[in-house]
């Protein structure tokens, strides 16, 4: 009488059977220093900007809007000038 498999017990695989390591596979691959993960992309601020709701009056929101983009950037510029704080 045959023996049953248990269940759970992985077969052998040889690994010269292994699938062929692809530029996809290294796509998807994690690098790492030691035991930490390098993430990719722009490495987080110390100080990041904070999202606010700021209520502006219409015609100076219209103002700022006018000057194009970077209008936001604009407004921070200002309002610290306006408290004499030092660029960030």
């Amino acid at each position: 009488m045959p023996r049953k498999k248990k269940s759970g017990s992985a077969a052998w695989v040889d690994p010269d059977d292994a699938p062929e390591l692809t530029d996809a596979f290294f796509d998807r691959a994690e690098i790492r220093h030691g035991n930490r993960v390098v993430r990719r992309g722009r490495p987080p601020l110390p100080n990041p900007k904070q999202a606010v709701k700021l209520r502006l009056d219409a015609d100076v929101l219209a103002a700022y809007r006018k000057t194009g983009t970077g209008w936001q950037t604009r407004i921070n510029a200002d309002l610290r000038k306006a408290r004499k704080l030092k660029a960030g």
